[in-house]
Protein backbone atom coordinates (compact mmCIF):
# COMPACT_ATOMS: atom_id res chain seq x y z
CA UNK A 1 0.00 0.00 0.00
CA UNK A 2 2.86 2.30 0.80
CA UNK A 3 4.35 1.86 -2.70
CA UNK A 4 1.03 2.74 -4.28
CA UNK A 5 0.87 6.01 -2.34
CA UNK A 6 4.35 6.97 -3.53
CA UNK A 7 4.01 5.53 -7.04
CA UNK A 8 0.68 7.10 -8.01
CA UNK A 9 1.88 10.73 -7.93
CA UNK A 10 4.99 9.70 -9.85
CA UNK A 11 2.88 7.99 -12.54
CA UNK A 12 0.65 11.07 -12.80
CA UNK A 13 3.71 13.29 -13.20
CA UNK A 14 5.12 11.06 -15.94
CA UNK A 15 1.77 11.11 -17.77
CA UNK A 16 1.59 14.90 -17.55
CA UNK A 17 5.15 15.29 -18.85
CA UNK A 18 4.32 12.95 -21.76
CA UNK A 19 1.26 15.04 -22.72
CA UNK A 20 3.32 18.25 -22.73
CA UNK A 21 6.18 16.61 -24.62
CA UNK A 22 3.91 15.47 -27.45
CA UNK A 23 2.14 18.82 -27.77
CA UNK A 24 5.13 21.15 -27.45
CA UNK A 25 5.98 21.04 -31.15
CA UNK A 26 2.40 21.34 -32.35
CA UNK A 27 1.67 23.58 -35.30
CA UNK A 28 -0.42 26.61 -34.18
CA UNK A 29 -2.09 26.66 -37.59
CA UNK A 30 -3.81 23.37 -36.78
CA UNK A 31 -6.45 25.46 -35.03
CA UNK A 32 -8.20 26.62 -38.17
CA UNK A 33 -10.11 29.86 -37.90
CA UNK A 34 -13.87 29.50 -38.24
CA UNK A 35 -13.81 32.78 -40.18
CA UNK A 36 -11.83 31.43 -43.14
CA UNK A 37 -13.94 31.82 -46.30
CA UNK A 38 -16.42 34.01 -44.41
CA UNK A 39 -17.00 37.78 -44.57
CA UNK A 40 -15.07 39.95 -42.14
CA UNK A 41 -17.06 40.69 -38.99
CA UNK A 42 -18.97 43.94 -38.76
CA UNK A 43 -16.84 46.51 -36.93
CA UNK A 44 -15.64 50.10 -36.88
CA UNK A 45 -12.33 51.18 -35.33
CA UNK A 46 -11.40 54.75 -34.55
CA UNK A 47 -7.87 55.79 -35.52
CA UNK A 48 -5.07 55.87 -32.98
CA UNK A 49 -5.11 59.56 -31.96
CA UNK A 50 -2.41 61.72 -33.56
CA UNK A 51 -0.91 58.83 -35.54
CA UNK A 52 -1.65 60.45 -38.88
CA UNK A 53 -3.42 57.49 -40.51
CA UNK A 54 -7.15 56.77 -40.44
CA UNK A 55 -9.00 54.06 -38.58
CA UNK A 56 -11.03 51.59 -40.61
CA UNK A 57 -14.20 49.54 -40.69
CA UNK A 58 -15.79 46.58 -42.42
CA UNK A 59 -16.65 48.52 -45.57
CA UNK A 60 -13.07 49.70 -46.08
CA UNK A 61 -11.89 46.08 -46.50
CA UNK A 62 -13.58 45.64 -49.87
CA UNK A 63 -12.40 46.44 -53.37
CA UNK A 64 -8.87 45.01 -53.21
CA UNK A 65 -6.80 42.50 -51.29
CA UNK A 66 -5.90 43.70 -47.80
CA UNK A 67 -3.60 42.30 -45.15
CA UNK A 68 -4.80 42.95 -41.60
CA UNK A 69 -2.22 42.63 -38.84
CA UNK A 70 -3.13 42.61 -35.14
CA UNK A 71 -0.31 44.11 -33.07
CA UNK A 72 0.54 45.94 -29.85
CA UNK A 73 3.50 47.95 -28.62
CA UNK A 74 3.89 45.67 -25.58
CA UNK A 75 4.17 42.57 -27.81
CA UNK A 76 7.78 41.41 -28.24
CA UNK A 77 6.99 39.11 -31.22
CA UNK A 78 5.25 42.07 -32.92
CA UNK A 79 8.55 43.93 -32.79
CA UNK A 80 10.34 40.93 -34.32
CA UNK A 81 7.91 40.58 -37.25
CA UNK A 82 7.69 44.32 -37.97
CA UNK A 83 10.52 44.41 -40.56
CA UNK A 84 8.63 41.79 -42.58
CA UNK A 85 5.53 43.98 -42.60
CA UNK A 86 7.60 46.90 -43.82
CA UNK A 87 9.08 44.67 -46.54
CA UNK A 88 5.59 43.50 -47.49
CA UNK A 89 4.42 47.06 -47.96
CA UNK A 90 7.56 48.21 -49.78
CA UNK A 91 7.82 45.21 -52.13
CA UNK A 92 4.19 44.39 -52.91
CA UNK A 93 2.26 47.60 -52.29
CA UNK A 94 -0.61 45.53 -50.87
CA UNK A 95 -2.97 47.43 -48.58
CA UNK A 96 -1.84 46.83 -45.01
CA UNK A 97 -4.15 47.66 -42.12
CA UNK A 98 -3.33 47.32 -38.44
CA UNK A 99 -5.52 46.55 -35.47
CA UNK A 100 -3.74 48.02 -32.46
CA UNK A 101 -4.88 45.87 -29.55
CA UNK A 102 -5.24 47.08 -25.96
CA UNK A 103 -2.63 49.79 -26.28
CA UNK A 104 -2.29 53.31 -24.95
CA UNK A 105 -2.23 55.73 -27.90
CA UNK A 106 1.14 57.19 -26.89
CA UNK A 107 2.68 53.70 -26.79
CA UNK A 108 1.30 52.80 -30.21
CA UNK A 109 2.64 56.06 -31.66
CA UNK A 110 6.07 55.52 -30.07
CA UNK A 111 6.22 51.92 -31.34
CA UNK A 112 5.47 52.96 -34.93
CA UNK A 113 7.70 56.06 -34.73
CA UNK A 114 10.62 53.87 -33.66
CA UNK A 115 10.10 50.97 -36.10
CA UNK A 116 8.35 52.72 -38.98
CA UNK A 117 4.71 52.74 -39.96
CA UNK A 118 3.92 50.45 -42.89
CA UNK A 119 0.15 50.64 -42.26
CA UNK A 120 -2.30 52.44 -44.53
CA UNK A 121 -4.78 52.53 -41.63
CA UNK A 122 -4.56 51.66 -37.93
CA UNK A 123 -7.63 51.10 -35.80
CA UNK A 124 -7.48 51.33 -32.01
CA UNK A 125 -9.04 48.25 -30.41
CA UNK A 126 -8.65 49.35 -26.81
CA UNK A 127 -11.17 46.92 -25.30
CA UNK A 128 -10.24 43.98 -27.61
CA UNK A 129 -13.85 43.64 -28.76
CA UNK A 130 -13.00 43.73 -32.47
CA UNK A 131 -10.10 41.31 -31.96
CA UNK A 132 -12.48 38.88 -30.27
CA UNK A 133 -14.89 39.16 -33.20
CA UNK A 134 -12.00 38.36 -35.56
CA UNK A 135 -11.17 35.27 -33.50
CA UNK A 136 -7.79 36.56 -32.36
CA UNK A 137 -6.07 34.35 -29.78
CA UNK A 138 -3.24 36.78 -29.09
CA UNK A 139 -0.91 39.18 -30.81
CA UNK A 140 0.46 39.12 -33.40
CA UNK A 141 -1.94 37.58 -35.88
CA UNK A 142 -2.19 38.29 -39.58
CA UNK A 143 -5.16 37.92 -41.94
CA UNK A 144 -5.59 38.18 -45.70
CA UNK A 145 -8.92 39.59 -46.89
CA UNK A 146 -9.87 39.33 -50.56
CA UNK A 147 -11.48 42.10 -52.65
CA UNK A 148 -14.97 40.86 -51.67
CA UNK A 149 -14.26 41.27 -47.95
CA UNK A 150 -13.80 37.52 -47.35
CA UNK A 151 -11.12 36.30 -44.93
CA UNK A 152 -9.03 33.83 -46.93
CA UNK A 153 -6.02 33.29 -44.66
CA UNK A 154 -4.99 33.57 -41.01
CA UNK A 155 -1.53 33.25 -39.50
CA UNK A 156 -1.30 32.87 -35.72
CA UNK A 157 1.88 34.18 -34.13
CA UNK A 158 4.73 36.25 -35.52
CA UNK A 159 5.61 36.08 -39.18
CA UNK A 160 9.05 34.68 -39.90
CA UNK A 161 10.98 34.88 -43.17
CA UNK A 162 9.85 31.29 -43.87
CA UNK A 163 6.13 31.87 -43.16
CA UNK A 164 6.32 35.16 -45.04
CA UNK A 165 7.59 33.43 -48.20
CA UNK A 166 5.78 30.08 -47.91
CA UNK A 167 2.43 31.18 -46.52
CA UNK A 168 1.66 34.90 -46.57
CA UNK A 169 2.82 35.81 -50.08
CA UNK A 170 1.06 32.79 -51.67
CA UNK A 171 -2.10 33.61 -49.68
CA UNK A 172 -2.04 37.18 -50.99
CA UNK A 173 -1.55 35.91 -54.56
CA UNK A 174 -4.40 33.41 -54.16
CA UNK A 175 -6.72 36.11 -52.77
CA UNK A 176 -5.90 38.34 -55.74
CA UNK A 177 -6.80 35.71 -58.34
Amino acid sequence: MRYVLFGLPLLLLIALVAVFAFSIDRDPNLVRSVLIDKPVPSFALEPVPELGVPGFDTASLGGEVTVVNVFASWCVPCRAEHPLLEALKANTGVRLYGINQADAPENARAFLAELGNPYDAVGADRNRRVSIDWGVYGVPETFVVDANGIITFKHVGPLTPQTFERELLPAIAAAAS
